[in-house]
């Protein structure tokens, strides 16, 4: 069973799981793994201004055969041109008329937001995007835009893990109540950047009852927020991995607490994490050094 979407505050319909060309892609040419992302099972693609990835998304598009109401396109202003200029590169970029979402990258990119978010609602009444909102903004930020927000943002995409949740909760209520959708990104991170630490045993122990992966169980912890879902991968078995989480009976209350508690004492200290990371990589730096130290004494043997 697919992720499926979710209803936005402007009535639109967003798929859950969205496929991110930033991080490592920025400037690259993503044709091919937008294509393998779709053909996948992705139909939500996020790029930006920023990542310089526009152009080989709109290629995919093109390749893909799909028809435009098929695929889901977010796309961000990164504060490079002006806006109205960076919607019009942007679509022309893509090779289509219109996004459905439309965010404001940055808070740094932002000179006065009553502006900037009027030129975010000129865009949606012109038809040039479906639906607008921001990324990387805290609760005060968001509580800005809202005060002076004619059409409210439909969604904020937010780096969000167990590490930071506790620091972003008032953010997630706010949201809600707005009826904000938030999306996350880097929910990988405690596997990815901070090993070894707090999270890991709740994350194995709903993982091994699953039957599934930590990765999964990270996933079903992050829908568990209510909360949408950008990640990436270049491996197909990777994308598979993250689409069959749908299918996972959800985690108990419990192991969602466990997680939570988890994640409110800290990622691992920057020792811990390099000492995690040895130990993960242990058999490719040990067979590197015994080819070295080999080496040495078949070089010296004779000396």
């Amino acid at each position: 069973m697919p992720f499926g979407t979710v209803k936005l505050n402007d009535g639109n319909e967003m798929p859950v799981v969205a496929f991110g060309t930033g991080s490592k892609w920025k400037g690259q040419d993503v044709t091919d793994y937008v294509l393998q992302a779709i053909e996948s099972g992705f139909s939500h693609i996020d790029t930006a201004q920023w990542y310089r990835t526009e152009d080989s998304v709109g290629r995919a598009i093109h390749d893909s055969a799909l028809g435009r109401s098929e695929l889901y396109i977010t796309t961000k202003w990164s504060g490079l041109t002006s806006i109205q200029e960076a919607i019009h590169n942007s679509l022309d970029n893509l090779g289509i008329k219109q996004v459905d979402l439309y965010l404001i990258h940055n808070p740094m990119a932002v000179k006065n937001i009553e502006d900037d978010w009027r030129e975010f609602e000129k865009i949606k009444d012109a038809g040039l995007a479906k639906s607008i909102g921001v990324s990387n903004f805290n609760l005060k930020l968001l509580q800005d835009v809202v005060k002076i927000a004619k059409v409210k943002p439909a969604v904020n995409q937010i780096l969000f893990h167990p590490y930071n949740y506790a620091e972003n909760k008032e953010l997630l209520e706010f949201s809600a109540k707005h009826g904000i959708i938030t999306e996350a990104y880097s929910s990988l991170q405690p596997i990815t950047k901070y090993p070894g630490g707090p999270v890991d045993e709740p994350v194995n122990a709903a993982a091994k009852r699953l039957n599934a992966t930590p990765v999964q169980v990270l996933l079903s912890w992050v829908r568990s927020k209510g909360v949408a879902i950008v990640t990436t991968s270049s491996s197909k078995d990777h994308l598979k991995e993250y689409l069959d989480t749908a299918d996972l009976p959800p985690l108990t209350e419990d192991e969602i607490a466990a997680i939570d508690e988890a994640g409110a004492q800290g990622p691992p200290s920057t020792w811990k994490r390099i000492l995690c990371n040895l130990y993960r990589t242990r058999y490719i730096w040990g067979t590197s050094l015994l080819i070295q130290w080999g080496g040495f004494f078949y070089l010296t043997r004779g000396q």
